[in-house]
Parts: C-alpha cells; structure tokens; sequence
C-alpha cells in the first residue's frame, strides 16, 4: 500500500512509524519471530492502530518490501528522464551512480532486501517481484543508459546489460556483501565512505569502457 497526496497525514505518519517499527523487528526475529506488540511499541502506537493502517502481519511485511521497490521505481525513472535527455552524460551519471550507492548502503535497503532473501522459501513470489522491480529494474535502466552513451561514443559498450552488471558490482558489490554479513545492530556506514568508494568504482568503470584514442 503506498500513499497518495490525498491521504489522512495522521494515517501517513502512522504508516511511516510502524514501517519502520517493523524493519527493525523483522531484522532482528524474523517473520515469524516479530509481534505486532512489539512493532507496535517501538512505532508508539497501538497494536489496533496497525491493524487499521494494515490488515495483518503479512501485509505489513509486504509493505515494508513494497517501501524497497517504491524506492527504486523513483530512482529508475529520475536517472531515466535525466540520463536519457541530457546532452552530457557522463557527470550526470557518474552523480546517478554516486547517488544510487548512497540510496542503497546507507538507508534502508540492505535491510530490506535481507528480510525478503531471508523469507524466500515463504514469500517466494514476493522475492521474484522484488527483484524484477527495484534491482532488476535498475540495472535495465542502467544498461538503457549505457547503450545510449555506446551509441553517442562516449563510451564504447558492446553489450550495455553486462557493462550495467559490471557497473553495478563495481559501485555495490564490496558493500552490499559487507552489509549482507553484518549483524544489522552493528551496522555503522558513513555517507563520506560509501561517496568516496562509488567515485572510485565510476572511474575504474570508465577506465574499462572509454573509447580507446588512438595516438
């Protein structure tokens, strides 16, 4: 369930609270484990209050991963409508990737993306919209990109999907894989960090699929 311009702010709030009650119990017990008393203590709010705002524990988890997908659908259609319109690319995209790396490592989405993984073998249809709506959805937007540039010369990209993979795991590979084996209440990752580690992926990235100047 998502929120439209038109909804009750106090409903909005609540949604948000408990949103955010529910990725940290989850994080920590599991679907199972996690009771909407629980989430309801940490939101501070009434355990009826959830049951307004979601019908029941399994749409409160599917929510929480539908907060990931809202996420990324915002992003891919940002860096689209930027990225395919623009006549420079490279800054644009180098600042997308940079911002795409911050999205992903420092805010939500590890967490995110650890409950559905960790839940596959319940929600296994959740799992596969997941990944065909926020990182699949991504790197399609990405290798849209990538092709343009292929096409304009900047870049020489023979096969825009593998250059997005490579793009990617450049930029979120090293520390997806460290969020992904980190117990989420130890989990301490700095703004200034992730930034410095995605520009120096976006340069090696470039250095791989420049065109070759012959001298």
């Amino acid at each position: 369930m998502s929120g439209s311009s038109d909804a009750d702010p106090r409903i909005e709030r609540s949604r948000s609270l408990i949103t955010a009650a529910a990725i940290k119990e989850f994080s920590v017990h599991g679907y199972i484990g996690a009771s909407l008393d629980d989430v309801a203590k940490r939101a501070g709010v009434s355990k009826k209050t959830i049951y307004n705002v979601f019908r029941d524990k399994e749409q409160l988890f599917r929510d929480v991963a539908a907060d990931s997908i809202r996420t990324a659908e915002t992003y891919a259609s940002r860096t689209a409508e930027t990225l395919l319109k623009v006549p420079e690319v490279e800054p644009h995209l180098r600042e997308a990737i940079v911002e795409l790396a911050i999205t992903v490592l420092t805010g939500q989405v590890v967490p995110i993306r650890r409950l559905v993984i960790g839940e596959i073998h319940r929600f296994p249809e959740l799992a596969e919209e997941y990944y065909e709506r926020a990182p699949g959805l991504v790197m399609r937007t990405l290798a849209r990109v990538l092709a343009r540039l292929d096409s304009s010369g900047e870049l020489d990209v023979p096969d825009a999907h593998l250059a997005s993979e490579h793009l990617a795991f450049l930029v979120l590979g090293p520390g997806m894989d460290r969020a992904l084996f980190q117990a989420p209440e130890l989990m301490d990752v700095s703004v200034e960090g992730v930034e410095a580690r995605a520009h120096a992926a976006f340069d090696a990235f470039l250095a791989i699929y420049l065109p070759k100047r012959s001298t």
